[in-house]
């Protein structure tokens, strides 16, 4: 199909909501209503395949409650991209906010009446002979085949080390953080220096707070490289498109920290920029007792290495450029001074001392599925699959990080694994008449 721009006054095909004990059988269940649910559903209705989304609260929930105020997309605009639909907009090189998502996902919905019940929260699912039953808190549906599109980012993970805290230490995850002026007074230490802790770190300081950011591994990178946004060099060198096949272990693509960026031109959030804004950089977090964390001392290396991976990306990128015949059009190579600390920073950090009154978790995300069968899942509970394909019949996973590939989770990403999934699933027989009550 063709990518389109949307139609405001679009019919929403949404039926009424059902009796609670109703039961009602679908060729496919599609759990989660967010960019990768959409995506599937969109593709599903271009080959005219019955299906449902079953969201719990509304389209795009986590975009709606659980990010903070000021967030906008890591990628510009113009790859704002789902099956049917890339952006036309005015501004092309913009980010969205968290607001403009919302709104992009509402009426990507509507473009083509997808057939979303909001308000409808999944309890079970079990796999029978033909196919799939659902339980949820408005009905029961049965379907041949059940697609988990509720996303990468699910349930914040918070270390162990956090049962350490003082109890007077305000702990905060980044789901329940919205501004700096929501939190208690005083100092912030932020745990974790990927996008999330690193932009919460810089928007905290901004603020007047005082912050320490404690920094494990991270991936270090610039908004802007020869003129062109690094998305767009990422986008065109094939480095988004890297698949999970072609890495020795794909368990490390999977857990691999998201890009040290922030979604403003010229932003620059690596450790550098930010400890010449006045931030106390420290290790990785151990330990915590009481009002006492400490860090390992392990900084240096990690800086190095995140330093020594972004040269070489852009090496590649100048290689990309002079096999295409570019690095005429293109501004030459500018340099990126290293991130130069002094020393690995702190041992251990008095919170009280330091006059820090919360600690803000930003160290990624796992998933939960309490709804799904325990031979769905792995031994971190990490559903069982092979490029998007449970190992049960008729379960399929999307919008995982490097699910197949590295852009795998991204808005941008989430429509050619969605188009792959449709494909398989509507070659299967999957006539609703079929299924038992």
């Amino acid at each position: 199909m063709p990518a389109t721009r949307f139609h405001r006054d679009a019919p929403a095909r949404r039926a009424a909501p059902p009796a609670r004990a109703a039961h009602r059988k679908v060729a496919t269940i599609v759990v989660g209503g967010g960019q990768a649910g959409l995506a599937i559903s969109r593709c599903l209705t271009d080959r005219g395949h019955d299906h449902v989304v079953l969201e719990r609260g509304r389209i795009g929930e986590r975009w709606r409650s659980e990010r903070w105020d000021s967030l906008r997309l890591l990628t510009p605009n113009w790859m704002s991209r789902l099956p049917g639909y890339a952006y036309r907009g005015p501004d092309p090189d913009g980010f969205m906010s968290k607001a403009d998502v919302v709104d992009l996902l509402a009426r990507y919905a509507r473009s083509f009446a997808a057939p979303v019940e909001e308000g409808t929260a999944v309890r079970t699912a079990s796999p029978t002979a033909e196919g799939w039953r659902v339980e949820t808190d408005r009905g029961t549906w049965s379907a041949h085949n059940l697609v988990v599109a509720t996303g990468a980012c699910d349930t914040p993970w918070v270390p162990d080390a956090a049962a350490g805290l003082d109890r007077s230490i305000r702990q905060v995850t980044t789901t329940g953080y919205r501004s700096p002026a929501a939190l208690p007074p005083g100092g912030v230490l932020v745990v974790g220096a990927s996008a999330t802790g690193a932009q919460l770190a810089d928007e905290l300081r901004r603020a007047g707070r005082e912050v320490v950011l404690a920094a494990g591994n991270h991936n270090r990178l610039v908004r802007t490289y020869r003129g062109r946004d690094v998305m767009w060099w990422l986008d065109r060198t094939g480095v988004l498109d890297r698949r999970v096949e072609d890495l020795r272990d794909p368990s490390s693509g999977r857990g691999e920290p998201s890009l040290q960026l922030v979604g403003r031109p010229g932003g620059s959030v690596d450790l550098g920029a930010l400890r010449a804004a006045g931030i106390g950089v420290a290790g990785r977090l151990v330990a915590a007792d009481g009002r006492t964390v400490r860090f390992d001392r392990q900084l240096r290396r990690r800086v190095a290495a995140a330093d020594l991976r972004l040269r070489r990306l852009l090496e590649r990128f100048d290689r990309w450029a002079d096999a295409h015949g570019l690095s005429g059009e293109l501004p030459p190579a500018e340099p990126v001074a290293p991130v130069v600390l002094p020393d690995d920073g702190p041992a251990e950090l008095d919170l009280d001392a330091a006059g820090i009154r919360t600690v803000l978790w930003a160290v990624g995300f796992r998933r939960s599925y309490p709804w799904l069968p325990a031979a769905a899942l792995d031994g971190c509970g990490e559903i069982r699959h092979r490029r998007g394909h449970g190992e049960l019949p008729g379960l399929y996973a999307l919008g995982l990080q490097f699910m197949t590939r590295r852009r795998s989770s991204f808005l941008d990403g989430v429509g050619r694994d969605a188009e792959e999934i449709a494909v398989t699933i509507c070659g299967r027989a999957t006539d609703p008449s079929s299924l038992a009550a």
